[in-house]
């Protein structure tokens, strides 16, 4: 249940509190089937899973929940070659042209008997927030879809201004000056993983290295002429490995045996093995967040 992506969003202490209705307010926007007519459902479900009734989990100052939607498959290549068809048999049978009207109503009514049939696509995701240092931290490295995980909260609480972070310090400028110089913060290491590209042009050159070790005079003649740091790969604290991009989206989370074999020998129950596993992923979350929002100067608003 380990997050692997990591999109961050900040709130406020007077936030924090409302935050606490989230068990209640959820289940009136609990996920439901999508209906026949229907081309997409969103709501959340428990993170426990499918047998489970409560749509939060707490751990301490930490809430998690789970996201879910219910979305249709009705490719608009189906639909066109339905509607070809009957276009076609209207031509045969009839010996006429269909005008742009009748095409239109030709693939309504494709599309009401064709939806109720559609496969459905499901797809979850996680997130939690830290009431007492205001994190949202939501498991994906898109963007779009943490927008969307927040959007539902909001809905369900009525409001909720979460903001993207807003790092005073610039992170490309900060990480290329780590590799230029080699001058990691305290805790920090590089990993194996680099994206370098060109400001200069949006389709400037852009090189990337994989498994290579970035403490090199060829990583480094990158930046010589040019080129700056836009992901990375790093540890902290011998603990977590990660990747770090310049829109400071921590992708590709993984922790350390050291972490490991920290976690709890044959928990008793499902429930407490995602208790024993969501407080030491959030205990390590938050000892690395800390450190980046003092590294990027990330306020939390007031």
């Amino acid at each position: 249940m380990f997050f692997r992506n990591l999109t961050l969003f900040r709130f406020s202490p007077a936030v924090a509190a409302d935050l606490e209705r989230l068990a209640e307010a959820l289940p009136d926007h609990a996920l439901r089937p999508a209906g026949p007519m229907e081309m997409s459902t969103r709501g959340f479900v428990s993170p426990l899973g499918r047998s489970a009734e409560d749509l939060t989990h707490i751990v301490g100052s930490n809430t998690m929940v789970v996201a879910g939607c219910e979305d249709k498959l009705l490719p608009a290549a189906v639909v066109n070659d339905e509607v070809a068809k009957r276009v076609q048999k209207i031509v045969e049978d009839e010996g006429r042209k269909v005008s742009g009207r009748e095409r239109k109503r030709i693939k309504d009514d494709a599309l009401n008997e064709l939806l109720p049939r559609a496969f459905v696509r499901p797809s979850r995701t996680a997130a939690y927030v830290d009431r007492k240092s205001g994190w949202v931290v939501v498991d994906t490295g898109s963007r779009g879809a943490a927008e969307t995980v927040l959007s539902q909260i909001r809905e369900a609480l009525g409001s909720f201004p979460a903001v993207p972070l807003a790092p005073e310090e610039s992170p490309r400028v900060l990480l290329t000056h780590w590799v230029s110089t080699g001058e990691l913060p305290a805790g920090f290491t590089l990993g194996d993983e680099i994206e370098l590209r060109d400001p200069a042009t949006a389709s400037g050159a852009i090189a990337r290295c994989r498994r290579q070790d970035l403490d090199t005079d060829e990583v480094r003649e990158h930046l010589r002429t040019g080129k700056q740091v836009y992901k990375i790969g790093l540890v902290y604290d011998d603990r977590i490995s990660f990747v770090l991009g310049e829109d400071l989206v921590v992708r590709k989370v993984k922790f350390t045996d050291v972490v490991l074999d920290e976690q709890a020998d044959s928990p008793e129950s499902a429930a407490a093995e995602l208790d024993a596993n969501f407080a030491l992923m959030a205990l390590e979350y938050e000892r690395l967040l800390a450190k980046l929002a003092v590294l990027f100067k990330l306020p939390r608003p007031e």
